[in-house]
């Protein structure tokens, strides 16, 4: 009986620390629950800001996975279908880190082969927050993608919808940072 128990006690210490570390996400620039600065948020619409993507990284992406993918989604915009702030696709294992401002409209800091999908300002690259004066602040959910395929075959006229309906049927897990804004 006492083996038995210690045999338990073993295994499951043993299953308990076999486990891989959680997929996740962090930022240097902006941190879960709290506000973006002034930097993230749009220019135009009403908006002053200085519309630059913030520093992303990631780590311990499950085994399997052949590329990753970049989205931010608004789910609070009152649209009836949120707003997408940029979508990025194609982005290789190699990459785990993004610096402040690659999502620039030129994309000139993302590697090789990357994608910026149009956003729902009509264009690629990052738009910031600008939600409608007076609303409860939205919510900016930073998603970083761990897809099983190596490329989607998007271009950068590709819609959100489109982008999200890719990300989705070729997930293997997905991490989140969630920030507000409002005005």
């Amino acid at each position: 009986m006492k083996n038995r128990l210690l045999l338990n006690v073993l295994s499951l210490g043993l299953s308990l620390g076999a486990q891989a570390a959680e997929f996740s996400i962090s930022s240097h620039d902006i941190i879960d629950g709290h506000p973006l600065s002034p930097r993230e948020v749009f220019q135009g619409f009403g908006c002053e800001g200085g519309n630059t993507s913030p520093e992303l990284s990631w780590k311990n992406a499950p085994p399997g996975t052949k590329s990753f993918a970049i989205t931010v989604y608004d789910p609070d915009a009152p649209t009836g279908s949120g707003w997408w702030h940029w979508t990025l696709v194609n982005l290789p294992t190699s990459t785990q880190q993004l610096p402040r401002g690659a999502g620039s409209a030129n994309g000139e800091q993302l590697p090789p082969g990357a994608i910026q999908g149009r956003t729902d300002y009509g264009q690629p690259g990052f738009g910031g927050a600008c939600p409608p004066v007076g609303d409860k602040p939205h919510r900016y959910q930073f998603t970083v993608w761990a897809l099983k395929v190596d490329k989607l075959p998007l271009d950068a006229q590709a819609s959100g919808a489109l982008v999200g309906y890719m990300l989705n049927a070729n997930a293997l897990a997905k991490t989140t940072l969630t920030a507000t804004y409002g005005r």
